[in-house]
């Protein structure tokens, strides 16, 4: 060549340049994938905050709470060992009823018996409990719920596993 260069300098020059150019575009390529996840992560845990987030008002502000689907749902029953069902009175006086069915946590109301779901199908809700205290007119506590879910989001390399805990005290007291 007649500018300096041979044909093994040029093909060496050629080989390091695409072997940078592979190595840059795996690591773009891996940064366009976690935040892709950090986008769906966000996601899934924002719809997982407002579906907590509203069970907890509406317990909250509820009374005559219900644990498990055994008995008259009327009746306020404690739940010490927990049970994925948990029915009460609203604040306006109407029955709420929130439950696990399969992999999705519903609501109903008024005994309608249609329900609709609370969290986005892109969670999946593993286990759910909850844990109802002073719930029964006999005791003298105040009444207490503690929400517990398990879920993940996403399959294989990209499952996410979530556990989330919260204790919600009614608001009228108990007296």
């Amino acid at each position: 060549m007649k500018n300096g260069f041979t044909l093994i300098e040029l093909m060496v020059a050629v080989s390091i340049f695409i072997i940078v150019m592979t190595i840059s575009m795996s690591s773009i390529l891996g940064v366009v994938d976690a935040n892709r996840k950090s986008r769906s992560l966000k996601t899934v845990l924002n719809n997982l905050n407002l579906a907590v987030e509203s069970i907890s008002k509406e317990v909250r502000f509820g009374k005559n709470y219900h644990c498990g689907s055994s008995g008259d749902w009327a009746i306020p029953q404690n739940c010490p060992s927990g049970d994925t069902l948990l029915s009460f009175l609203s604040s306006d006086g109407t029955r709420i009823t929130y439950r696990l069915n399969g992999t999705t946590i519903e609501k109903e109301v008024g005994g309608s018996g249609v329900s609709i779901a609370v969290t986005a199908p892109e969670i999946t809700i593993d286990d759910l409990a909850f844990y109802t205290l002073g719930a029964a007119n006999s005791d003298t506590l105040q009444p207490k719920v503690i929400i517990k879910i398990k879920s993940h989001s996403g399959m294989g390399k990209g499952r996410t596993d979530f556990t989330l805990e919260t204790l919600v005290s009614q608001r009228v007291l108990d007296i």
